[in-house]
């Protein structure tokens, strides 16, 4: 039995180093259309009200966070973030957990993902509304598909119509999220989002299409392409 008016909480990991990224400083502090990333990101989620607190786990006592005023919000909590992605939210979850009931609801985001709109937000929230379980944004797949062997000759070509992008935030239920990170651990796995982990628990996750201007800055040109995509959503009036 779920609560009938749940809390909702986000978790927003931030430790990682970005290595395909290539740079000295991690991507989340890299200049993007007159702010950091991370502020960009941050100021996403808050602008959705029925979001109570915001945890990022991270590195707290980089200076670079001085430079992110989002983090001045009451809203948001810097935490110490983990060696994976995983440990990373399970830390989050775990600072949570004096605050956070087990039917509510923890929205999961990349910190590396600035141009989610609140548009999507709410329709990943409004969408799993009265879901036991919980779910994600994801895009179809535009691209052909195709396998490639270890020679990196091509396999097959696959039907992409089966599958779709994960995007994030990524919401689930308090406590089968952290159930489901700490049984992936304990078992010695590594979830490559939060879906998996809770698909490994054998949870049925929802799937609900978002945007595909949300994307995730992994590379350097990333940046470009993520001005682009804000200056164009400015003009839409959607963040």
């Amino acid at each position: 039995m779920t609560a009938a008016f749940p809390n909702y909480w986000a978790i927003v990991p931030a430790a990682g180093v970005g290595k395909r990224f290539s740079a000295d400083i991690p991507k989340q502090f890299h200049q993007l259309k007159g702010d950091l990333v991370a502020q960009h990101t941050l100021s996403r989620l808050l602008k959705i009200p029925l979001i109570k607190g915001i945890v990022a786990p991270c590195d707290p006592t980089s200076g670079y966070w001085s430079k992110v005023s989002a983090v001045k919000n009451p809203r948001v909590t810097l935490t110490e973030g983990g060696e994976t992605r995983a440990k990373s939210v399970l830390n989050g979850l775990i600072m949570l957990s004096n605050v956070a009931e087990l039917d509510d609801w923890v929205l999961v985001h990349d910190m590396a993902r600035p141009c989610v709109t609140s548009s999507d937000i709410m329709k990943l929230i409004n969408g799993l509304t009265n879901h036991p379980v919980g779910g994600l944004l994801t895009t179809q797949i535009n691209e052909t598909l195709k396998t490639i062997m270890p020679d990196n000759h091509v396999q097959a070509t696959v039907n992409r119509e089966a599958y779709r992008a994960a995007k994030t935030p990524q919401m689930f239920r308090y406590g089968i999220l952290r159930d489901a990170i700490e049984l992936m651990i304990q078992d010695q796995k590594i979830p490559t989002d939060e879906a998996s982990a809770v698909e490994y628990s054998n949870h049925k996750v929802l799937s609900i299409e978002g945007r595909h201007d949300n994307i995730k800055i992994t590379r350097r040109e990333d940046l470009m392409i993520a001005e682009v995509i804000l200056i164009n959503q400015e003009n839409e009036r959607c963040v």
